[in-house]
């Protein structure tokens, strides 16, 4: 096999790969690149004998503080058949030669494959990674506990029944109170914004700037849409009280990012919102429609109570994987984070 080193604006080939694999995910995508552009970007192409990619793997670089050395960061990499170890060796080596040039101590991947999948376990590992533990909190890059809601071969009626009675209810208690549901994009990134900071004071979430809202959105151009719901009430002027940011590539669509006022809570916006994202899935025949992370999975928790009941199941990953390249490096980096 062959390897060949990608900049972030000849990426096509790549893109194009990933977007079609099964196990393609979009931080996996230049696009992603070009919304962590505080960060570097490379990527990798992996092909067979005849010239067909095999595999891909698109790299973050990032310069640590004070120090001369990088961090490599292939976020839900590689993009490959999971247990086609030949690639998976064949990316990874060609990734850490690359990272040469960078004085680059450690690789650092989070592919979203499952923690019983032992023969992926077995090739990280005799790869030389170490698998850190999955924690309760929001520690790593990505989160190793999500909510997903299958939509192979369904249709919106079949998905909207396998909600939970009770979603379904609140669903139309939204619409009875004629909560509007508007597609909006960048131009309407600063409410967006003011409704994450309201959500963030409350809730303790990290909060973004709207200039990242705004990159996200103008980045992913059709394949990303800022949801916004809005409610007039009786004798009152018409108010956007939530929004959401989805974003579809591939056969997947993540629910990226969700705020909401503290007013009106009682027309139920949130579950319009979901509802309209969900069917943009169907929409675009996605197999898969992604909630994201939540801390822990334990009934006495809010979050993960309000995305299982949109008929959804949860899935564990790995988590983080680490490959140290210089371990003498390694260790300074540790002590100075």
């Amino acid at each position: 096999m062959k390897t060949e080193v990608i900049t972030i604006d000849n990426a096509q080939e790549l893109d194009s790969f990933v977007e079609k694999h099964k196990n393609g995910h979009f931080m996996q995508s230049s696009l992603w690149g070009r919304v962590k552009d505080d960060w570097g970007w490379f990527g990798i192409i992996c092909r067979g004998d005849s010239g067909e990619i095999r595999g891909t793997m698109s790299v973050l670089v990032r310069k640590i503080s004070k120090l001369p050395y990088h961090m490599l960061y292939a976020p839900r990499g590689p993009v490959c058949d999971l247990h086609d170890k030949e690639v998976f060796d064949t990316l990874i080596y060609a990734a850490a030669r690359e990272g040469k040039k960078y004085n680059a101590y450690a690789l650092k991947i989070d592919k979203d494959a499952d923690t019983g999948d032992g023969e992926y376990r077995k090739i990280v590992t005799d790869a030389g990674f170490k698998i850190n533990p999955v924690t309760d909190a929001f520690k790593g890059f990505q989160c190793a506990r999500v909510i997903r809601i299958d939509l192979e071969g369904k249709t919106e009626d079949e998905v909207f029944a396998s909600f939970d009675s009770g979603h379904r209810r609140k669903v139309r208690v939204a619409l009875k109170n004629n909560v509007e549901i508007e597609v909006c994009g960048s131009e309407k990134a600063g409410l967006f914004y003011d409704m994450m900071k309201e959500t963030t004071e409350r809730d303790g979430f990290e909060l973004r700037s709207e200039s990242y809202f705004a990159k996200i959105l103008d980045t992913f151009g059709d394949r990303a849409r800022l949801y916004t719901a809005y409610y007039t009430p009786e004798g009152g002027e018409r108010t956007a009280i939530a929004g959401a940011i989805a974003l579809v590539y591939g056969d997947k669509l993540w629910y990226f990012y969700g705020a909401s006022r503290n007013i009106h809570r009682n027309v139920m916006p949130n579950y319009l919102l979901q509802w309209e994202m969900i069917k943009w899935a169907v929409e675009n025949k996605c197999r898969i429609y992604d909630f994201r992370g939540v801390t822990r999975f334990d009934e006495d928790d809010g979050l993960y109570r309000f995305k299982m009941k949109f008929g959804a199941y949860k899935e564990e990953f790995m988590g983080e994987m680490e490959l140290v390249l210089k371990p003498a490096a390694a260790k300074l980096v540790d002590k100075t984070q």
